[in-house]
């Protein structure tokens, strides 16, 4: 397709922004073939009378970066109106065509959640960074995070949600949901997601979280007692579960409380790793509150942003592995 003058001119520009960056390697790190073939079965074909559907590609690239950038279905159609970079993204050129409006999108997200294909775009990333050997199946860090809902019951049910629920955090109490994780412990990608509501305890989906094939795995003080429940009994898997803050801080100052304790700060820095992807979840994509009303749709967005995450998360490793395949 010929360039406008307009993206020429955005081309040649002097400056690469941070957006275009970001953009750029989320571009380059995407398994667009993959993903789209697993996609493709499910996709309208636009046989018969009617407007025929938008490409398949370009609706991807638009719900991506709508999950990137946190933002509503409304807020991507006007931001592909305003941003050359992320019209560039798409594949848009105004000159040329309008861009998908947010009811399009709309139609797309729910296509994505009634066949569960956000979990399919999950599990074809991991199968990527597989293949490229930067997922291990030896060990498995564990955690869960709050995720806000809003508890405004300024709506026409005027009620909150009824999937979502309170919990107390130290002196906090929170409205929402979890969304719980299974962090592969050599490279820090996510391998398994689950997601509750926020009243539930970690240790109940501890098990879940596993894939099956690991030897060791790694929680917070939050997952005490897990080696003694019912679904983890026949299991060797050997768990390795933080030290309550009280009893480490009662440890004896001698050779035997210092041992301990340098054996906790091991086992924390291991943990480290499953912080990243909620850091990109909320930071980067700007997830701190569930955008949609009931559990299931906010589930099926989850698997969405940690795919992403994995990606984000593997840029470095899998750009390098791209240019020394190309060399």
């Amino acid at each position: 397709m010929q360039s406008s003058f307009t993206d020429l001119e955005y081309a040649a520009k002097k400056k690469l922004t941070r957006r275009d960056r970001f953009l750029a390697e989320i571009d380059a790190v995407t398994p667009w073939a993959a993903l789209a073939a697993e996609l493709e079965p499910f996709y309208p074909k636009g046989k018969g009378r009617g407007r025929p559907p938008i490409g398949l590609e370009r609706m991807l690239r638009m719900y991506v970066a709508q999950q990137c950038f946190g933002l509503s279905d409304e807020g991507i159609e006007d931001a592909i109106y305003d941003s050359q970079s992320i019209r560039s993204f798409v594949g848009i050129d105004l000159g040329r065509e309008d861009a998908p409006d947010a009811t399009t999108l709309l139609k797309f997200r729910r296509l994505l959640e009634t066949h569960e294909l956000t979990r399919k775009i999950f599990e074809t990333i991991n199968r990527q960074l597989a293949e490229k050997g930067l997922l291990m199946r030896e060990g498995t860090i564990v955690d869960a995070t709050l995720i806000a809902a809003p508890p405004s019951t300024k709506n026409r049910d005027k009620a909150r949600d009824p999937d979502m629920h309170q919990t107390k955090k130290g002196n906090q109490w929170y409205f929402g949901m979890k969304a719980h994780i299974g962090v592969d412990a050599d490279s820090g990608f996510v391998h398994t997601v689950l997601a509750t509501s926020a009243n539930v305890a970690d240790v109940t989906e501890a098990h879940a979280l596993l894939h099956g094939e690991e030897t060791i795995a790694f929680g917070d003080a939050g997952y005490q007692g897990v080696e003694k429940r019912e679904e983890g009994r026949g299991s060797d898997v050997d768990w390795q579960v933080a030290m309550k803050r009280g009893k480490r801080k009662a440890l004896p100052d001698d050779e035997y409380g210092r041992a301990l304790d340098t054996f906790e700060q091991a086992k924390a820095s291991l943990r480290a790793k499953v912080e990243h992807p909620f850091h990109v979840i909320k930071n980067l994509f700007k997830h701190r509150k569930t955008r949609y009303r009931g559990l299931p749709k906010n589930a099926a967005q989850l698997f969405s942003l940690f795919g992403l995450a994995n990606l984000m998360l593997a840029r470095r490793r899998l750009l390098t592995c791209d240019a020394q395949g190309a060399s």
